[in-house]
């Protein structure tokens, strides 16, 4: 059954998201009912960070460190624990995008 949690912001408004999946309108039972999370919003945003910061740490921790790093991932957000990093099933799905910029003429590093 899905759920409206809210997250107090340190900026005082509150953010609103749904828990569970879709929230249908004239469900009846619980539908109408809003939880108030045990974090504000940039708590729950924060506990993803290490993951995050150590992505982009391996990332850059290369002979040939890109000039950009993308990543992309899904976050869910829950009323108990804060943020997680969405998974579907058993495994977190990151997209990451290196990208580089080498002057013209110049040749990337030989490998090997």
């Amino acid at each position: 059954m899905s759920q409206l949690v809210e997250f107090p912001s340190e900026d005082g408004p509150v953010v609103v998201v749904v828990e569970g999946g879709p929230v249908t309108r004239g469900g009846g039972g619980e539908s109408g009912v809003v939880h108030r999370a045990q974090r504000t919003f940039e708590e729950a945003v924060a506990r993803v960070r290490p993951a995050v910061q150590g992505m982009v740490r391996q990332m850059l921790d290369v002979a040939q460190p890109p000039d950009e790093v993308t990543i992309a991932f899904g976050l869910d957000l829950r009323a108990d624990v804060g943020g997680v990093i969405a998974a579907a099933g058993s495994s977190a799905n990151f997209t990451v995008e290196l990208t580089w910029r080498r002057p013209p003429g110049e040749r990337p590093a030989a490998s090997g």
